[in-house]
């Protein structure tokens, strides 16, 4: 397609533009707009300077790098807005007592400002399992790829049977709520439930109360076994939700959940519960067994905490550090998300990532720690 003539409307030349985005090429987004949902959650549109067509599945993810007090600091949010309105990408954050990132978004980021951003990542998605009937469960902030993925069925207009029940504190908690009850009104085949745990200061909820349960389920779907689940938000809710579909006799097969707690660190009991493996693997061996081949340790010094610990070759740097009782930045601890990347200053790493990190970031000595085991003395710039 020819670029657009310079005398047409710059939206209209947006609508032309017919590059697709590429954050290999351009890691750059600029703050168009910051959208107030509710009293703690804001979405961030964002945009390449130049006129950019972004393409990506609903549920999918961006990894954001922050420039906070003078460090850079990785988080994962997902894409709230819908690959059918390809022009800009949505983020929709809830403010989080405590947490940097979320703090410095809802009192910092405002329009023309510039981020920086790889993506988009994730296999958390509707459009890798197609059905005719989709039953969308969110809690909280998990409402975000819930609403990618409702969006995007009903800028579609396919008609698609799309049940969504939404969890939240009080109706004044209800993301998106104004929206998601005009698709409702508008598109018979969609139908939006929420269920409040209390009422809101202005607002007696008439609504499902308390949390969710089987028989709120079976009441606002009740055809909820024959669907395709997807389940988003606090890992509390979404064991509760496997639970509930288990004891109910739900094919699990088609129970699906995102995997990340954006933001958050590992739970120290990952690294236990390899221990514990490691350990029982050890006793079940063959005690004539001829020992195994030492495995050689390396030093690895955090050049601005002044930490030093020893990771063995076939240990990851972040394993390490976690056992060590060295808190790190991390996230999918898969080598995707980028929440973990770092400069390694000296030594190098055997790294095996699923593309939380450039080509160009990696020849710059970036490394992502969970996925990088050493093979040879470290200095990492944390």
């Amino acid at each position: 397609m020819a670029s657009a003539p310079a005398s047409l409307d710059p939206a209209a030349a947006l609508l032309a533009a017919a590059t697709a985005w590429d954050a290999e090429a351009d890691d750059t987004l600029v703050c168009l707009a910051v959208r107030q949902e509710t009293h703690d959650v804001k979405t961030f549109v964002l945009a390449a300077p130049e006129p950019r067509r972004y393409a990506y599945a609903p549920g999918q993810f961006l990894t954001f790098a922050f420039e906070i007090g003078g460090e850079t600091v990785h988080r994962c949010y997902t894409i709230s807005s819908a690959p059918t309105r390809p022009y800009a990408v949505s983020i929709t954050v809830k403010r989080v007592p405590g947490g940097p990132v979320s703090n410095w978004l809802h009192d910092t980021l405002k329009a023309g400002d510039t981020v920086r951003a790889l993506g988009p990542m994730g296999e958390f998605t509707c459009f890798a399992h197609p059905a005719q009937k989709y039953l969308l469960l969110s809690g909280g902030s998990g409402v975000t790829p819930m609403m990618a993925m409702a969006r995007t069925f009903h800028d579609l207009g396919q008609g698609r049977d799309v049940a969504f029940v939404h969890s939240a504190r009080t109706p004044a908690d209800i993301v998106f709520r104004g929206e998601l009850e005009t698709m409702a009104r508008l598109d018979p085949a969609f139908r939006l439930h929420a269920v409040c745990e209390g009422d809101a200061p202005d607002e007696t909820w008439t609504g499902p109360k308390g949390r969710l349960s089987l028989a709120i389920l079976r009441e606002t779907v009740p055809d909820f076994l024959e669907r395709e689940v997807f389940v988003c938000g606090p890992a509390p809710y979404m064991a509760a939700v496997r639970t509930m579909l288990s004891e109910a006799g739900f094919d699990m097969a088609r129970h699906h959940e995102e995997s990340f707690d954006f933001g958050a660190l590992p739970e120290a009991d990952r690294a236990a519960a390899a221990e514990a493996e490691q350990a029982l693997e050890a006793e079940a061996q063959d005690p004539q067994a001829p020992p195994a081949p030492a495995v050689r340790t390396f030093r690895v010094e955090f050049a601005k905490t002044r930490r030093v610990l020893d990771c063995p070759e076939d240990s990851t740097v972040l394993d390490a550090a976690r056992k060590a009782g060295i808190r790190l930045p991390s996230s999918c601890a898969k080598g995707l998300c980028g929440t973990c990347k770092s400069k390694v200053t000296s030594g190098t790493v055997a790294m095996t990532h699923a593309g939380g990190i450039r080509q160009r970031e990696i020849d710059a000595g970036m490394a992502l720690l969970c996925c990088s085991k050493p093979t040879s003395d470290l200095v990492v710039e944390r």
